[in-house]
C-alpha cells in the first residue's frame, strides 16, 4: 500500500484549514469520514520507561498530540527493542513504530511492513549519502578525476589500508562493503551465513591493518574515519557526505579538528548509496486506521508549537516526511542484503519469531 498516492490533495486541503485557524484541529481530517466512527483506538509501539525526570521525553506527549489531532484514543504500547516492535506490527499489537533503518528494512523484506514516514535530517533530507573519502594526488583520487572512464577508482582499493567507522556501522561498513561485494570488487572470505565473515573479508580485500575500531578508541566513529585517512593511518575511509565538512570546514576555523588538513585534500567518492533515517513503519493488514490521514498527522506535526515540541523533545528531529518503502529502504537494502549473514545476524539480533 503506498499511501503517498493519497496525500497531496488531502494535505492540500488540511494545510489550507490549518492556515486558517492557525493551528490543526481533528475536524480538519473530517475524522469520522476517513476513519469510520467505529474505530477509535491508535497503539504506538515505543519503548518506555517507567518513570521520566524530563517530562518532555516521555513518549505520552506523542500519544497525547495525535489522540488531540485524530480525535481517537492512542495509546502506547509497550516494548523494550525493534525486534520486538516489529512483532507488534507483525501481529497486529501496534499500528504503527518508530525504528531504525536497519529494523525497518527487516520489517519490510521479512513481513511486508511498510513506510509511512521518516523523520528528517537537520538538511531536511531523510538519508545521508554513505561515501569513500580519500586524498588528492592519491592513485584512488586520480582515478577518480582524470575523466577516464577505463580507470575505475574502486578497482584500486583492493590491498589499500580502510578506515571504518566502526564494527557492522551503516556508512562506514555494511554499505561500501555490500557495494564492493554486489559489484564483484570483493569476495567473500569464509561462510557467507555467518556474520564474522565480513571482517575476514574486509581483511582480504584491503589488508589485514584495515582499522575496525572499537567505540571508545580514536578513530571511532564518522570523525575517527577521517583522521585515520588524515594522518596517514590509512588509505580510504568509509563515512557519510557530510563528515569532512563538519569536523574540518566550520566558518570557525577554531571548530575545526586539529588533525584536519585543507579541505581541497579531502575527495569524495562516487556514492554508494542512501542510508535511511529512521522510519515510522506500519502493517497494512492490520492497521486500524486510514494509513493515509495518519501520515498527514505526521508530516504536519512541525506546523503548530505542540507538535514542534514533540518533534524536538521526544524524536530528535525537526519533522517527519511523507514517504514509502521502496524509497526509503530500497537502495539501502539492495547493498546491505549483499553482506554474509546478514539475515542471520538480524534475525538474532532482535530476537525475531520465524513462526
Amino acid at each position: 500500500m503506498r499511501v503517498t498516492n493519497f496525500i497531496t490533495p488531502l494535505l492540500a486541503l488540511l494545510m489550507t484549514t490549518a492556515g486558517l485557524a492557525g493551528c490543526i484541529q481533528k475536524e480538519d481530517l473530517l475524522i469520522d469520514d476517513v476513519i469510520g466512527p467505529d474505530i477509535r483506538v491508535l497503539r504506538i509501539a515505543y519503548m518506555t520507561q517507567d518513570d521520566y525526570e524530563n517530562p518532555n521525553e516521555d513518549p505520552q506527549s506523542l500519544a497525547t498530540y495525535l489522540g488531540d489531532v485524530l480525535g481517537i484514543e492512542v495509546e502506547l504500547y509497550q516494548v523494550t527493542s525493534d525486534g520486538m516492535a516489529i512483532e507488534a506490527l507483525r501481529f497486529g499489537h501496534a499500528d504503527i513504530a518508530f525504528m531504525d533503518g536497519a529494523s525497518g528494512w527487516v520489517g519490510w523484506q521479512k513481513y511486508d511492513l511498510e513506510v509511512l514516514a521518516a523523520d528528517q535530517k537537520s538538511d531536511g533530507r531523510t538519508y545521508y549519502n554513505a561515501h569513500a573519502w580519500v586524498l588528492n594526488g592519491s592513485d584512488i583520487a586520480n582515478a577518480y578525476l582524470d575523466d577516464d572512464e577505463s580507470t575505475d577508482p574502486f578497482a584500486l582499493m583492493e590491498g589499500k589500508t580502510s578506515c571504518h567507522t566502526g564494527w557492522l556501522k551503516s556508512a562506514g561498513m555494511l554499505m561500501p562493503m555490500g557495494y564492493l561485494i554486489g559489484n564483484e570488487y570483493a569476495s567473500i572470505v569464509g561462510d557467507s551465513t555467518d556474520i564474522s565473515s565480513l571482517r575476514t573479508t574486509i581483511e582480504s580485500y584491503f589488508s589485514e591493518n584495515a582499522l575496525i575500531p572499537d567505540k571508545g578508541t580514536p578513530y571511532y566513529g564518522y570523525g575517527g574515519a577521517v583522521k585515520c585517512l588524515s594522518d596517514g593511518t590509512g588509505d580510504v575511509a568509509f563515512a557519510k557526505d557530510s563528515t569532512v565538512d563538519s569536523y574540518c570546514a566550520n566558518d570557525d576555523s577554531t571548530d575545526n579538528e586539529d588533525w584536519c588538513l585543507a579541505i581541497d585534500e579531502y575527495i569524495k567518492l562516487p556514492t554508494f548509496g542512501k542510508s535511511p533515517s529512521h522510519p515510522v513503519m506500519y502493517n497494512p493488514a492490520t492497521i486500524s486506521i486510514d494509513a493515509s490521514t495518519l501520515q498527514i498527522a505526521l508530516v504536519t506535526m512541525n506546523q503548530v508549537e505542540t507538535g514542534r515540541s514533540v518533534l524536538s523533545n521526544l524524536l530528535s528531529t525537526d519533522g517527519f516526511s511523507a514517504i514509502d518503502a521502496e524509497t526509503h529502504l530500497g537502495s539501502y537494502g539492495g547493498l546491505i542484503s549483499e553482506i554474509p549473514g546478514i539475515d542471520a545476524y538480524y534475525n538474532d539480533k532482535y530476537e525475531i519469531s520465524q513462526e
